[in-house]
């Protein structure tokens, strides 16, 4: 269960932070708004090793936004042969491995915990 965040705090957060303390220049407001929410997202991800319980709906956030966009942007592109050499495909590739917290997500305690929990 902490390897996701394993990765997103070291690997992510490696490639978040390095961008945003060597960016020059001004902002794009929405370039910048991507990078420090992926930055955070990161950094947060600290928390989930400690208690990665607890720091569940962080890695249930990830694997909702990569899911959807992975149907939304990169299905269509892909269907119609057009993924490769687009924009959208470096990041399909990084988004393929949301299998890997898809997996290790405890789907039962997910499920109990957020959708249907008898003690309420």
């Amino acid at each position: 269960m902490r390897l996701p965040y394993i990765l997103m705090f070291f690997v992510l957060g490696k490639e978040t932070w390095t961008h945003i303390f060597t960016h020059q220049g001004p902002w794009d407001p929405t370039d910048a708004v991507a990078w420090c929410v992926w930055t955070a997202f990161a950094s947060l991800a600290g928390l989930g090793i400690i208690r990665p319980l607890k720091m569940l709906p962080m890695i249930l956030l990830g694997i909702f936004y990569k899911v959807l966009w992975l149907i939304l942007v990169a299905y269509p592109l892909w269907s119609k042969g057009m993924l490769t050499g687009s924009p959208a495909e470096g990041i399909t590739f990084g988004f393929l491995w949301v299998i890997l917290p898809i997996v290790a997500v405890p789907w039962g305690y997910a499920f109990v915990t957020y959708i249907y929990n008898p003690k309420k």
